[in-house]
């Protein structure tokens, strides 16, 4: 069958049909990959100080470009911003629930954020849900785009092993979603986010990029999204069951995860019933669908 006639019966334009996408510029991708390095180093570095470091190392850069791919990986300095307790009223944002928490137990409060990982002819995003206490990666996921569908297959595998009591995150766009606050309603999980003067709280998950990133992204060049993926899944494998942990007393976080979580599945809430939640997503007044979580 001709391919106009395959085009015709399948409604779709043969400009289409021969189009090639053009990949990232060289320089784009080698400033990518540079601003990768310097942030998983120094991860309060925000823009302003990316460019000095770059421009002391001859790169001819502008602070609107560095923005715009700091915004395109994902990342900003950790450190207390403007305004960051003003919030969009389009979007969901929850209280935080950590203050003041002490963390015994695993499943009692996971954490999770996304990164990029580079690959030589481009770049991926990976998120990574991490039970606080023993530092154990749940469920993690790669993707093409910041899109909000591989954040909720990870949360979704996640919660297919157990259900944590709070899930704490950023507010990024993914986690102020009705998407993302329906499945975390559905398994019974409190959503606490990140909210002014608390820019330090993912340091766990921070310090988890720089291992995976010093221990094995920097070490393989990936070509492809297929290695990227095969090579994480042997480091995460090694991260969980094998490679000690200094502040777990060099226990692994498999062992910590496990020899506590183990007797007691879903946080230690095997046998007791799920709370019932109200009905917050059908209302209209924000205060109100935060209030919801905390009752």
């Amino acid at each position: 069958m001709p391919l106009s006639l395959q085009c015709e019966l399948l409604g779709v334009s043969r400009s289409s049909l021969y189009y090639r996408p053009v990949g990232p510029a060289a320089l784009e991708l080698a400033l990518k990959h540079r601003i990768d390095e310097i942030y998983t180093q120094r991860p309060f570095y925000g823009s302003r100080r990316m460019i000095v470091t770059l421009q002391r190392e001859g790169q001819e850069v502008n602070r609107k470009r560095i923005q715009r791919y700091m915004r395109e990986m994902g990342i900003w300095g950790l450190a207390p911003g403007p305004n960051l307790s003003r919030r969009r009223q389009e979007s969901l944002i929850f209280p935080y629930l950590l203050r003041g928490l002490e963390i015994v137990r695993p499943n009692q409060v996971w954490g999770l954020d996304l990164t990029y990982i580079r690959l030589t002819g481009g770049w991926l995003y990976l998120v990574a849900i991490l039970d606080w206490y023993s530092r154990y990666v749940v469920a993690w996921e790669l993707d093409q785009t910041l899109e909000i569908p591989f954040v909720l297959a990870a949360m979704r595998r996640a919660l297919r092993q157990a259900a944590p009591e709070i899930c704490n995150s950023d507010q990024g766009s993914q986690f102020t979603s009705p998407h993302w606050a329906a499945l975390l309603q559905e398994a019974g999980v409190r959503p606490s986010m990140d909210g002014k003067g608390r820019a330090l709280d993912n340091v766990f998950v921070e310090r988890l990029w720089r291992s995976v990133k010093y221990e094995e992204v920097y070490l393989h060049d990936y070509a492809t999204p297929r290695e990227a993926r095969q090579g994480l899944s042997r480091y995460f494998d090694f991260y969980n069951h094998e490679r000690p942990h200094q502040g777990l007393g060099y226990r692994t976080p498999a062992e910590v995860y496990g020899a506590a979580a183990g007797a007691a599945p879903h946080g230690g809430r095997e046998g007791s019933p799920r709370r019932e939640l109200k009905p917050w997503l059908s209302q209209e007044d924000p205060t109100l669908k935060e209030a919801a979580f905390l009752s």
